[in-house]
């Protein structure tokens, strides 16, 4: 009687049916819980990681630092309207609008495009990805008449079109660093505005986002963002209307060396 007790006494607690979904998604699921709140170790994982966002938001962008890390491209550093970071948090709207005191850095010439490194709401993502993107898109446009690299303090993503609008430049590309979450505060985002100019909408955009090493692979990001840019130039639109129909040779593991200059690879929509 008492072997047959002892078979039939469970082994352990039961299975958690989630545990298994965890291996798949960096967010905070299956964390079972101790009494009525979360087990303490991943409740100091939750708080190390809104420490890391609240950083991230606050981080100063070191616009020196990134034209050091850009050797042989010409950099201008420009500031937003607003004064301070607490100013850019509170007051979105002037961190689209250029400081009017920088606007004479701004040289008009005969550019295709112009890329805008921004510090957004995490500057810690430009340091860490922003000159890698940048130079891996280069090297796949051939031929392109870029404008200097603009370093962009205290920026939102419409700021990027009053600068192309000053430059004379037919394409902005703003590398920005995204809203911090507690999974991620390194994410930075990709925008692409054709025909930029001051009073656009997010419509009149295509953005690439999370571009990290656990999210977007900076090489993919680069074809991706290659080929919209060269697609927009052939269509003369972005926004809603340039589909991000990448074709698939272009996302595979083989670095590719160029974008085509005229490339017909979809259908206009």
């Amino acid at each position: 009687m008492a072997d047959d007790l002892e078979a039939k006494a469970p082994s352990g607690p039961p299975s958690d049916p989630w545990r298994s979904l965890r291996r798949h998604t960096a967010a905070r699921i299956a964390l079972g819980r101790s009494g009525d709140a979360l087990p303490t170790r991943h409740l100091l994982d939750f708080q190390l990681a809104h420490a890391r966002a609240r950083d991230a938001v606050h981080l100063d962008f070191d616009s020196a630092a990134m034209a050091a890390s850009l050797p042989g491209m010409a950099c201008v550093t420009v500031r937003s309207a607003a004064s301070d970071r607490s100013t850019y948090l509170q007051y979105p709207d002037l961190g689209r609008r250029l400081n009017p005191d920088d606007l004479p850095l701004l040289r008009k010439g005969d550019y295709d495009a112009v890329f805008v490194l921004a510090d957004g709401l995490s500057a810690r993502a430009v340091h860490d990805h922003a000159a890698a993107l940048l130079t891996a898109t280069v090297e796949l446009l051939p031929g392109w008449k870029i404008a200097p690299v603009v370093l962009a303090h205290q920026a939102r993503v419409a700021l990027g079109d009053g600068i192309a609008s000053a430059l004379g430049a037919a394409l902005a590309v703003m590398l920005i660093g995204e809203r911090p979450g507690l999974s991620a505060a390194d994410s930075l985002g990709a925008y692409l505005t054709f025909g930029p100019r001051p009073g656009l909408q997010n419509a009149d955009r295509n953005c690439i986002s999370n571009i990290r090493p656990d999210g977007l692979a900076i090489p993919l990001a680069a074809r991706k963002l290659a080929f919209l840019m060269a697609e927009a130039r052939r269509l003369k639109l972005s926004g809603v209307g340039l589909k991000d129909d990448v074709p698939a040779e272009l996302l595979g593991p083989e670095p590719v060396k160029a974008m085509p200059e005229n490339t017909a690879m979809r259908k206009e929509s």
